[in-house]
């Protein structure tokens, strides 16, 4: 981020010199030319979540001034209540990024009631996914779902970057070519985690796993897996709802009848039925992959989360501790 120095500042300087000059002999030095401006202002820019937040500032560098409006990791994008500050911010953002589709309604909301002016980046209509290929389930084909945790689908990461660089351009135009280099140099980032996801599927070709929740749906996919959880299942347990007895049963019995090879949880998600879950897939040995919504604690970066989640799926395929 710039700052420049303000006028107050520069003619406290000015009447400073003179002070000094003034208890001298000699007449008063002439003040000192004005700083050369430093460019224009950053470009303020609000997202959704710390994720896209985090894709923005990989773009953007220091020509951006980024605000997330869900920083916390404990924090549910469908259930969070926005707050008067949030509308102010989305008001005079030049740029707003969000998942859409459902995922984050509450921005939505807020870009409708702003009356700014900002660009504003659907990531579910930048997309270009269709809304009714399913959640990603074995079951998928006939119980059509759309996955709306977008930021897991790498090619759409790629596509976020590509319209950031567009529309940071169109703001910014004297450091469009920066914007345009951030945006293929993050890609290529993303299309290494592209080519590790790959490798998951080629080492363990249609291996089985089961899901707390769709979350890492298109992991999964792009992984070359399979996921056998009971749509029903996780279906309940994203819109926080209990499951059917049967249905929870079905899913119990994926840690003993021909067991899955990993269990993916949603660490942001914990309820009696995922702990439940949780612990027979333990009691069976197997191995327990924690996913997350937003960047952890302690993580600021999209490429290093990413990267280490996918490596804890490889691990735990692998046999890898954990």
């Amino acid at each position: 981020m710039l700052f420049r120095r303000s006028g107050a500042f520069a003619t406290l300087a000015v009447l400073a010199a003179l002070a000094l000059a003034g208890c001298g002999s000699g007449s008063a030095p002439a003040p000192p030319p004005s700083a050369a401006p430093q460019g224009n202002p950053p470009i303020k820019v609000v997202t959704s979540t710390n994720v896209y937040g985090s894709i923005a500032r990989a773009v953007g560098g220091n020509r951006v001034d980024v605000t997330s409006l869900i920083n916390d990791p404990q924090a549910d994008p469908h259930s969070y209540e926005t707050t008067p500050g949030d509308a102010a911010k989305v008001a005079t953002a030049n740029v707003i990024l969000y998942n859409g589709g459902g995922y984050d309604d509450f921005m939505e909301r807020l870009v409708q009631s702003s009356g700014g002016k900002a660009v504003s980046i659907d990531v579910t209509a930048l997309s270009g996914l269709d809304p009714t290929a399913g959640a990603g389930g074995e079951d998928a084909a006939s119980d059509p779902y759309f996955n709306e945790h977008l930021w897991y689908s790498l090619p759409t990461v790629q596509k976020v970057a590509d319209q950031l660089a567009t529309d940071f351009g169109a703001a910014d135009p004297a450091d469009a070519d920066l914007f345009t280099a951030n945006a293929q140099a993050f890609k290529g980032k993303v299309a290494d985690l592209l080519t590790k996801e790959q490798a998951i599927g080629a080492a363990h070709p249609g291996a089985r796993v089961a899901v707390t929740e769709p979350v890492p749906g298109y992991l999964i996919q792009s992984a070359g897996l399979t996921d056998v959880t009971p749509p029903e299942f996780a279906r309940a347990i994203e819109e926080d709802t209990d499951p059917p007895a049967a249905v929870l049963q079905q899913t119990l019995a994926l840690f003993t009848n021909n067991p899955v090879s990993a269990l993916i949880l949603n660490a942001q998600t914990e309820t009696p039925t995922t702990t439940q879950v949780e612990q027979a897939a333990q009691a069976a040995k197997i191995p327990v992959v924690m996913v997350t919504e937003t960047l952890p604690a302690g993580v600021d970066d999209y490429i290093t989360w990413m990267n280490s989640e996918i490596e804890a799926l490889a691990n735990a395929l692998n046999g890898s501790p954990q």
